[in-house]
């Protein structure tokens, strides 16, 4: 079971695709806790966004339980008070914009909750404010540049006001002042957060633990490894450490050069 008092948790989840011989996720227990903030990283196909979509009911695990506020949610209608609690920011924007204009889209969410037009509208428009995106409310979603769309999908999603947020690579094709913009958002946020990415340096600026998945478990990684430079070594896409290296003298670094 898992611990009381946790926001989302898996308990012993295995999954597996088919015509796979192995599981991507085997007996993994994972728990996030109210206003947790964590990264999840691992190689490419590791099951990180498996993860978030058995979270979110959109896959079935084929063994294991979620449990949301320590409610177990078994069938597909237990899991729509977690919707409506913990939000998804999907890996490629377009999956998540469908309607005409931004307005729209970041209403919607609000309306399919129950929300009368005026207050879907209200809500919309002072999510979009508070992320400084104002100035795209009437324009077409599908002619946004990429980081827009990133920003837009994240309006849909806070917009809900949820608990947790569920975010799939987040960074991934943004400009620097975009992404510097989506790190200062995420910092001022008091909810959960679980962050898969690539971009070691966006987890180590907001987040406070770190998770990997590798050959089918969850296990916590040390902060620590995470960080940016040029590497010449077989394991530099890999969190890693560094030993401390022997100072050289100016006569030994020239000599090294």
């Amino acid at each position: 079971m898992p611990p009381l008092g946790s926001l989302v948790a898996l308990h012993n989840v295995t999954f597996c695709y088919p015509g796979r011989k192995h599981p991507i996720l085997d007996k993994v227990d994972f728990t996030l806790h109210e206003k947790q903030r964590v990264g999840l990283i691992g190689p490419n196909g590791c099951g990180k966004t498996s993860l978030f979509h058995i979270i979110m009911g959109l896959l079935r695990p084929q063994t294991g339980t979620v449990f949301f506020k320590d409610t177990q949610l078994n069938r597909k209608k237990d899991f729509k008070i977690l919707h409506e609690k913990v939000g998804l920011l999907f890996q490629d924007a377009d999956d998540q914009l469908f309607s005409p204009t931004v307005l729209e889209d970041v209403a919607f969410g609000p309306l399919n909750l129950g929300a009368s037009p005026a207050e879907a509208r209200e809500r919309a428009c002072q999510t979009l404010q508070e992320l400084g995106l104002s100035k795209l409310e009437q324009r077409i979603t599908h002619q946004l540049s990429g980081g827009e769309k990133k920003m837009v999908s994240l309006a849909t999603v806070m917009v809900m006001q949820p608990d947790a947020l569920l975010l799939d690579e987040p960074s991934n094709n943004l400009d620097m002042g975009t992404r510097a913009r989506l790190i200062e958002i995420l910092n001022e946020l008091d909810l959960a957060i679980l962050i898969i990415s690539h971009d070691w340096s966006l987890l180590a600026d907001t987040c406070e633990d770190i998770y990997a998945i590798d050959k089918g478990k969850v296990t916590q990684s040390d902060k620590a490894y995470l960080h940016d430079h040029r590497h010449a070594h077989p394991y530099g896409e890999q969190p890693h450490r560094h030993r401390n290296r022997i100072k050289l003298t100016s006569d030994q670094k020239k000599e090294e050069r």
